[in-house]
């Protein structure tokens, strides 16, 4: 299983999971709001703060007539540009806001929608990228990014397999291995019904690239089932507080929730563990309640062992069970106490 390898750590299958709070919309417009989320998703387990770098123009453009109108979701009646206009981050901001991360510790970086966002970012020096699923048809972008040689992770929503192949070709043909692919169900919020982690599975053995869930769904169970699939990156949209109304806001996770989802995850990682048999260290103790073979009535040197003087028992002291239908039958090599644990030795032979 290939890995990919962010500020020198290695993500991929067998590694710790990689958790990314993206901020999207959720600073509401405040330059306050963003850096405080940064320091939060840093407080709540997330390895990593994502924002995303575009304007209303570099988006779509300025227009009002039924093309450019949102019909239904969670976004219904809004027009695409001045939706855009409402949920940007700022490009100002955007040096600041790396920079607060430095200091928090936690990893930063964008999905960029265009070729200026990206020659923006690569200003910024930023350590590498994402390609948001409406942006996976954009093999002219991803080939772009893909030039600049530094990870990429790919959310996969509403992609086909056919889709998807041409992205990652896309990448691969600039030379660029360095790729993670994301399931992702692109409904905001997503439903379980709808996450089909079946597919990221798929993935994983098609294109042997480390996978993961960009997870818009309500609550964790989604991110622990990807991990337990084998997931190795989930992405969950993170904000202060719901209350501030933001695009985002309704189906992102508060500071809480989001903790709360991080140690779900980190259990579910060491659950599954590795192939493993045989007892554990914390098991070898109770190695000593499995059964064994035990005289349970006196018997006397030379008297035959049956089912009544001896019985497959509680603690382990005696000869393993197996060899009950064996020992059945013989006789008896020296006088034997009632409770004494079955020994080879004690039988004539």
């Amino acid at each position: 299983m290939n890995t990919i390898t962010i500020g020198g750590r290695r993500i991929g299958r067998g590694e710790p999971v990689y958790i990314i709070a993206e901020m999207s919309a959720n600073h509401a417009g405040s330059l306050a709001h963003a850096k405080e989320i940064i320091h939060a998703a840093k407080e709540a387990g997330a390895d990593c703060i994502k924002i995303q770098t575009y304007t209303a123009d570099t988006m779509t453009i300025d227009c009002r007539n039924r093309y450019f109108e949102i019909t239904d979701g969670t976004w219904k009646g809004e027009n695409l540009y001045g939706l855009y206009q409402k949920a940007y981050t700022p490009w100002e901001w955007q040096p600041q806001l790396k920079e607060e991360a430095e200091k928090a510790g936690i990893d930063f970086f964008s999905t960029p929608f265009d070729q200026s966002s990206v020659d923006f970012l690569e200003e910024l020096d930023v350590g590498f990228y994402k390609i948001a699923s409406f942006e996976l048809v954009d093999l002219p972008l991803i080939r772009y990014v893909a030039q600049k040689g530094k990870p990429i992770i790919l959310s996969t929503g509403m992609g086909t397999l056919s889709e998807i192949e041409e992205a990652v070709e896309a990448a691969r043909g600039e030379g660029n291995e360095q790729l993670a692919l994301l399931r992702c169900a692109s409904a905001y919020p997503a439903i379980s019904d709808n996450m089909n982690l079946a597919a990221m599975k798929a993935m994983q053995e098609k294109f042997d690239l480390p996978v993961g869930l960009s997870d818009h769904s309500l609550g964790s169970v989604g991110a622990v089932a990807a991990v337990a699939m084998g997931g190795s990156i989930i992405e969950k949209h993170f904000c202060l507080d719901r209350s501030l109304k933001n695009p985002d806001s309704s189906f992102s996770m508060e500071p809480a929730e989001f903790a709360a989802m991080v140690r779900d995850v980190r259990d579910a990682q060491k659950a599954v563990g590795t192939v493993s048999f045989g007892a554990t260290e914390s098991e070898k103790s109770n190695l000593a309640f499995r059964r064994s073979i035990f005289v349970v009535e006196d018997i006397q040197a030379g008297e035959p062992l049956t089912p009544q003087n001896i019985r497959v028992i509680r603690p382990s002291d005696g000869l393993a069970p197996k060899y009950y239908d064996t020992v059945l039958g013989r006789r008896a090599a020296l006088d034997l106490k009632r409770g004494t644990p079955l020994k080879m030795e004690m039988i004539e032979q």
